[in-house]
């Protein structure tokens, strides 16, 4: 970058400023997931904004769980497991998973054909089958090849700066 930097700008270790870097990285917008799994326990969901195309052949998706969730091992241990993308209108569901693993109550949701649940009303549902796992600092990266996709029109749900957003469509 050429020139001055503007007034406002902060720099700052992240090392040293954990909460500082947590900041910045919530400037970043994110669309909204929940991602399913079943377990021995029954249907099991978290949101997670950690989403991220991988390929398109062979159709690779991630997603990165926190190694301190109370999830993680339902999660890490999964052999199949399924990403919503959420449209603005599931801000409710994304918040339930936020606090319950069985935020389930109230929703519609069908099973797939490996028996993980399946979210109705979501803008994109990408049936996964576990492809690998990478060790990220405190969280895992988990691949998942996915064997199945459906989508529909609508708006998805946003998150940045630490709360939902609304996209507003261009003028």
């Amino acid at each position: 970058m050429d020139g001055p930097l503007p007034h406002d700008t902060t720099i700052f270790d992240p090392t040293g400023e954990p909460m500082a870097f947590r900041h910045a990285l919530g400037t970043f917008a994110t669309g909204v997931t929940i991602i399913t799994c079943d377990s021995v326990d029954g249907p099991v969901g978290i949101t997670a904004n950690s989403f991220a195309s991988v390929s398109l052949d062979p159709p690779l998706v991630l997603w990165s769980p926190a190694k301190t969730s109370s999830r993680f091992n339902l999660f890490r241990d999964a052999a199949h497991f399924a990403i919503h993308i959420l449209s603005e209108d599931q801000r409710d569901a994304a918040a339930g998973f936020t606090r319950s693993k069985s935020a389930f109550d109230g929703l519609d949701w069908t099973r797939g054909a490996q028996g993980v649940p399946l979210l109705t009303g979501s803008l994109a549902v990408f049936e996964c089958a576990l492809q690998a796992t990478h060790d990220a600092g405190d969280h895992l990266i988990i691949i998942g090849q996915v064997t199945q996709a459906r989508t529909r029109p609508g708006t998805p749900l946003v998150f940045q700066g630490g709360r939902y957003r609304a996209l507003h469509p261009e003028s």
